[in-house]
């Protein structure tokens, strides 16, 4: 009997070769869309685009027809209000910077899509994650890079359980971005060059802190641009507009470059110093989720971690501390390492985990 597979279709060339390629494997493959923006007005829908809008629904029906597949399109709006744009607003508030992109595959696009897709009798689900999954000798599953360095995505599944990898397919990471959209074009689909989506799909103009100023309760005004002594060199428009390393848009008048090393949230200040300041050779990491090792036991290990989704990875030395956290000590300082972001460890070409920059 073939394995039922959803595949989750955002109406882009990943996820509809990904549909293509498991049903030529012999699966019984079921497109859905995942509907997440939350507005009911389709004007509103069609605007805001991205992985989300009416666009990408029509697109993925489109490709859906084409294969000869069921499609469906699911409600998962609340769970997407509250895991990602909350949690999104909650954390720049906080001072910190957030990755939406991993709160969503964890918690909407695995969590709550394969609860459903194992609820209507689907043996796994399937997305168009450039990334493998490989089950290790020692049982446990983990995600595996990409055949293209220049599209892998293991950074953004690095919080994915276990239970989730076990159910989880995803057919591309074999291949290179023209790979896929020269398969596309063999098979006549009509999204072969559909461009990719680069922002953050609920908020499409990019303006973060004007998306926080619409939708949060209580946003903090201006503050104080800080050095790292405590002396005020100007007015900040408030945290929300700021990230650790930036350096664009400060308005200050130094007379050198300077960037932001830090905010403090609890004085609504932002500080302020030179290019050295911004880089560390260490960090702290909480909500661990480990993939292909069930902790550390205790042992130090040495490992490649990212910082960022952009971030090459670098070599450094990780270590349980008491209070279940994780110590990271590079080799070299590394340039912005900013809380909220979060740090994966890499051993050969896997991710072994990975957590929150405190």
């Amino acid at each position: 009997m073939k394995k039922k597979v959803v595949v989750g279709m955002s109406g882009g060339v990943d996820s509809s070769v990904a549909a293509c390629l498991l049903k030529e494997q012999g699966y019984d493959v079921i497109g859905v869309t995942m509907q997440i923006w939350q507005e009911e007005d389709h004007v509103s829908e069609e605007e805001n685009g991205g992985c989300c809008g009416l666009s990408a629904v029509e697109d993925a029906r489109r490709v859906a027809w084409t294969l000869g597949i069921p499609y469906y399109v699911m409600n998962f709006r609340r769970e997407f209000k509250e895991n990602v744009m909350d949690y999104f607003s909650d954390e720049y508030l906080r001072g910190r910077t957030p990755n939406p992109c991993i709160a969503c595959n964890r918690h909407v696009k695995w969590e709550a899509l394969l609860e459903r897709s194992l609820e209507i009798g689907a043996d796994y689900i399937a997305t168009g994650h450039y990334a493998r999954i490989l089950k290790l000798p020692n049982g446990r599953y983990t995600v595996q890079n990409s055949v293209t360095r220049a599209k892998d995505q293991t950074y953004a599944l690095y919080n994915l359980t276990q239970e989730q990898l076990s159910h989880t397919l995803m057919p591309i990471g074999d291949y290179t971005k023209d790979e896929v959209r020269k398969i596309a074009e063999d098979r006549g689909l009509a999204v072969a060059k559909k461009k990719d989506s680069q922002e953050i799909c609920f908020i499409p103009d990019n303006d973060y802190a004007g998306y926080i100023d619409r939708t949060a309760s209580e946003v903090p005004g201006e503050g104080n641009f800080v050095d790292k002594y405590g002396n005020v060199l100007g007015r900040h428009k408030g945290i929300t507009h700021y990230t650790v390393g930036q350096r664009k848009g400060l308005n200050l008048s130094m007379g050198r470059p300077v960037f932001v090393t830090e905010i403090r949230p609890e004085t609504n200040e932002v500080v302020i110093g030179d290019n050295g300041d911004v880089f560390s050779d260490s960090l702290v990491c909480s909500n661990l989720n480990w993939m292909a090792v069930n902790g550390l036991d205790g042992k130090e290990r040495a490992v490649t971690a990212k910082i960022r989704y952009s971030h090459q990875g670098a070599p450094c030395v990780i270590r349980e501390l008491p209070d279940g956290t994780v110590s990271c000590r590079f080799d070299t300082p590394q340039r912005a390492i900013t809380p909220g972001q979060a740090v994966v460890f890499y051993e050969n070409d896997y991710v072994l985990g990975g957590g929150v920059i405190l």
